[in-house]
């Protein structure tokens, strides 16, 4: 009997996966390494700094700051339940993850990647609130209503994760091993499966629709009915600054759902290694990494508070 396997109904059931990686390309796998490597590094710094930020700065405990720290939140769980492993890949020949270790790294990915997804239109109405009910902004975003949104978001996508997980774990896994990935997804599970993957299907379908899809949809009513007040507003400078408490919001929204799109809003058997990784990079590394960019870059009190709480030289004013 093969190591890594054990007998069951005259099967033999994989109880260690291969994950391919990029071991297709092994002269990219030193450069690979250091863009990793970099990327986590800042990932992993700029959404620590955020949520510190956030927890430390008095001007900054609003419900827009709220969300950013729980966005900041999940991208430390979804960097750290995919890049370290993926570096260990790039730095060994092989890359073997037991099939404990997959099923843990399934649940914290869909657990994050849908909490992100979710969090994004909480973000997105209150944008719409502070832009286009700003008289009533304090009593619709009350801390009351904007602790029961973040414990919602946590609560049913916890709850996801584990439908997700436990329907991969029911699965039998008694053929190849390899699965074309950098990591643990849903899609190339399936196509490995040895047994009947019909629930799966059905329920991954149905739960693209909601995070998807129907939050997308949510995300995009809710920025046209800011960019209608934008417009209704008649000086140009009201207008500039209407936009900026949003623009920064709005990139990271174009970021994300366009890697989550090309990941996951297509069948299995229509599954595409090369684009589904492209897809990992984006949303697993690349949008966690240019979140805390992005707001810190174009928020002038982000920018205020990090210099309070870090020691760098004052200047005279800040842009």
């Amino acid at each position: 009997m093969e190591p890594g396997r054990t007998s069951k109904s005259n099967q033999t059931l994989v109880t260690e996966f291969v994950l391919q990686g990029f071991s297709e390309h092994p002269a990219l796998r030193v450069p690979l390494l250091s863009c990793f490597l970099a990327l986590y590094a800042v990932a992993l710094t700029g959404n620590a700094l955020i949520v510190a930020i956030v927890g430390c700065s008095a001007g900054l405990h609003s419900p827009m700051y709220f969300f950013l720290s729980n966005l900041a939140t999940m991208d430390i769980i979804c960097t750290s339940t995919i890049l370290p492993k993926v570096l260990a890949g790039l730095a060994a020949q092989e890359n073997t993850i037991s099939y404990a270790g997959c099923m843990a790294q399934l649940f914290f990915l869909v657990w994050s990647a849908s909490s992100e997804l979710l969090l994004l239109s909480v973000m997105a109405f209150d944008r719409y609130v502070a832009i286009c009910r700003p008289l009533h902004y304090s009593a619709i975003m009350s801390p009351r209503v904007c602790a029961a949104l973040s414990g919602g978001v946590w609560g049913l996508c916890v709850l996801n994760a584990a439908v997700h997980t436990g329907l991969t774990a029911r699965l039998s896994f008694c053929g190849p091993r390899v699965i074309t990935h950098f990591f643990c997804e849903i899609p190339p599970l399936l196509l490995l499966s040895c047994s009947p993957t019909r629930v799966n299907s059905i329920v991954t379908v149905l739960a693209d629709g909601f995070y998807g899809f129907t939050n997308f949809l949510l995300t995009l009513v809710s920025y046209g009915c800011i960019i209608a007040s934008i417009l209704r507003i008649r000086s140009a400078e009201g207008k500039r600054r209407a936009f900026s408490t949003c623009s920064s919001h709005l990139i990271v929204v174009s970021v994300y759902y366009t890697a989550v799109f090309c990941a996951y809003i297509t069948p299995a058997s229509s599954y595409s290694p090369e684009r589904s990784k492209v897809a990992g990079v984006l949303y697993t590394a690349l949008s966690p990494t240019l979140n805390p960019l992005v707001y810190t870059l174009r928020n002038a009190e982000v920018q205020r508070a990090l210099g309070q709480l870090l020691p760098f030289p004052r200047r005279g004013t800040v842009n």
